[in-house]
């Protein structure tokens, strides 16, 4: 079991200096990089592709990469946006890291670009572990996942710069309380912005882009009351961030596989691509 924990607080640790690099890097070159994070079916896709239309219809240069365990459905989607897209297929591992973004944008990324997008898997467990170099962590939750979903994923919540709450056209008709959930997310991640979008509706159009590109103007940023040490995983009793521990209520570390003496596969990717 301590080899276990062993092995993964170094992969951890290996991940952070990686992202640190990555960090560095692309403010050397002017790019922000922006990760969004949530649950599948969380309408994600569909208001990033608007957010990349809004950007390329104002002649910002930003570019996106989506990672997924399997298809090249999303890159199809966002390709629409006629933006530069990368497609990376994970080859089964739950989230991005930073030693394999990295790998990733290395020759693809245009050097004008002033805002990458992730979209992370979809999964609020595994990618809040794990740093990318962003500027910008972004969580999102739809109307239909219950506004108990602070509480129940609060490292995710907790370690996000910005909560974008998505499907409000649809807030009604699923009796969304918008107020018990901006309460559960003030109680684990106190002043975070809550922004409300709707792709179908319009609700909240570029929100996302304008906080992004603040960001990256040097614009304060959100620091979360779970601030971590080294970007790891951190506890929550109760429902309020605590520095000590290692996985929340519901959640769960992943040990780095070590079959063949390799801690986590490098992953694949197909390239959907097109320029402005």
């Amino acid at each position: 079991m301590c080899r276990v924990v062993d092995l993964q607080q170094a992969v951890l640790a290996k991940n952070d200096a990686c992202a640190h690099t990555l960090r560095e890097d692309l403010a050397a070159r002017g790019t922000a990089l922006v990760n969004l994070l949530s649950s599948p079916g969380s309408g994600k896709t569909a208001l990033l592709e608007r957010e990349l239309t809004l950007a390329r219809s104002r002649h910002i240069p930003v570019a996106a990469l989506t990672a997924d365990l399997a298809t090249e459905n999303d890159a199809v989607r966002l390709a629409r946006s006629q933006v530069p897209v990368k497609q990376v297929l994970t080859d089964g591992l739950c989230h991005l890291e930073a030693e394999m973004l990295g790998g990733h944008l290395h020759g693809w990324l245009p050097a004008d670009t002033r805002l990458l997008f992730i979209e992370n898997v979809g999964n609020l467990v595994c990618p809040a572990s794990y740093d990318l170099g962003e500027t910008l962590r972004v969580v999102l939750a739809s109307v239909t996942e219950g506004e108990d979903k602070p509480l129940k994923y609060p490292t995710a919540f907790g370690l996000a710069h910005l909560v974008v709450v998505t499907k409000t056209d649809i807030a009604d008709a699923v009796a969304f309380d918008e107020a018990e959930f901006r309460a559960n997310v003030e109680r684990i991640n106190p002043g975070v912005e809550v922004v409300l979008t709707s792709a179908r509706g319009g609700t909240g159009d570029g929100v996302l882009l304008d906080r992004a590109l603040a960001a990256r103007d040097g614009a304060p940023v959100h620091i979360p009351v779970m601030t971590r040490k080294s970007h790891h995983v951190h506890d929550v009793e109760d429902g309020r961030p605590d520095e000590a521990g290692d996985a929340a209520d519901g959640e769960h570390t992943h040990a780095p596989r070590v079959h063949g003496g390799h801690p986590h596969p490098t992953g694949s990717d197909t390239v959907a691509s097109s320029r402005s």
